[in-house]
């Protein structure tokens, strides 16, 4: 039978073994957390990273903070409210990448871990700041599939290549929009299109009325036997604006083949019954999501850092054939 003492003894124990016992419950219960900024949340593309983001923080346990960070400053306050919500590191896709500098600065001095996704951020100098981890498109190589893809339908179409042309609006300002244009006319050459076949245009603005300008005025330097023409560019909407200024001028669209590159400003002009847009190279907005949101896990987790660059240029083209099919799978279509 145990004395007086003993059961106190042994009381104190079992009081002192569930104190210890709650404070590791609790501790166990507070998940890391992880910050997810994009810069124009109500964009299909980046409700998709969100949504697989959130995927990866409920596959590995963490919490997943997402914020819109439209400008400079709101940025720059996220960034501060991660810190006081406990976060250990964020994944952002800057409204403006010359904030990069401002951006790592915010975040040391929150010690706070970032890494980049979509945008890579420059510096002063307009370099990129390779010492930042980015997970981004492969833009040489996305280029090429355009191309290819471009060459391919026209092949399709039993189009003779001594009556095609190709007119790839380009704005070299942009490191990433001259890999994509380059690596497109690279392509289009090795599919037996003649470099004299392919007329380059500058282009002023990435949008569609900057498309209609540069490929406008390209289009009086054709020669007469220029019966069909393929149309590409950087992205969705400069292909959009090359084949509205097709249709302006003569061209049926049967004789225009646009491709373009991001998918999601392709959805409305897909749903056309014809046009001579004809599909967009759609990258993987989920494995972005998840795979950075992953990556920073690891990173605040272990101290395993991401590469210094991860490019990705897993791409499928879409189509008027399939593109409610491939949008739906990912989350796209709605």
């Amino acid at each position: 039978m145990l004395s007086r003492h003993g059961m106190r003894s042994l009381c104190c124990a079992a009081v002192s073994a569930a104190v210890l016992g709650l404070g590791s419950s609790a501790f166990a219960a507070d998940p890391v957390k992880i910050g997810f900024l994009v810069k124009q949340a109500e964009e299909p593309w980046f409700q998709t990273e969100w949504a697989f983001a959130e995927k990866a923080a409920k596959d590995k346990g963490f919490e997943l903070i997402k914020i819109a960070v439209p400008d400079g400053e709101k940025t720059l306050s996220a960034i501060d409210s991660l810190a006081a919500n406990g976060a250990k590191g964020f994944v952002i896709c800057p409204p403006d990448v010359g904030l990069g500098q401002a951006i790592v600065a915010k975040a040391k001095a929150n010690d706070l871990k970032v890494m980049a996704v979509d945008d890579r951020f420059v510096d002063g100098d307009g370099k990129f700041m390779e010492d930042v981890p980015y997970l981004g498109m492969a833009a040489f190589e996305v280029g090429q599939k355009q191309g290819a893809a471009m060459a391919d339908e026209a092949k399709k179409r039993n189009w003779d290549w001594k009556e095609t042309y190709a007119i790839i609006s380009t704005y070299k300002e942009l490191d990433t929009g001259k890999k994509r244009t380059d690596g497109s006319i690279d392509a289009l050459k090795k599919a037996g299109l003649p470099a004299d076949h392919i007329l380059e245009t500058a282009q002023k603005t990435l949008d569609v009325p900057g498309g209609i300008d540069a490929v406008s005025s390209a289009l009086p330097k054709l020669p007469r036997g220029a019966k069909n023409l393929i149309i590409g560019g950087m992205n969705d909407n400069t292909v959009l604006g090359g084949v509205r200024a097709t249709a302006s001028n003569g061209f049926d669209p049967d004789q225009v083949i646009g491709i373009g590159i991001n998918g999601t400003d392709a959805i409305d002009e897909l749903k056309k019954p014809k046009s001579g847009f004809f599909g967009s190279m759609l990258p993987s907005p989920d494995k972005e999501g998840y795979n950075t949101a992953s990556q920073m896990y690891e990173w605040v987790t272990t101290g395993k850092e991401p590469p210094k660059y991860t490019a990705m240029d897993d791409v499928t083209l879409i189509t008027r054939a399939n593109f409610q099919d491939v949008l739906t799978k990912i989350g796209l279509w709605k």
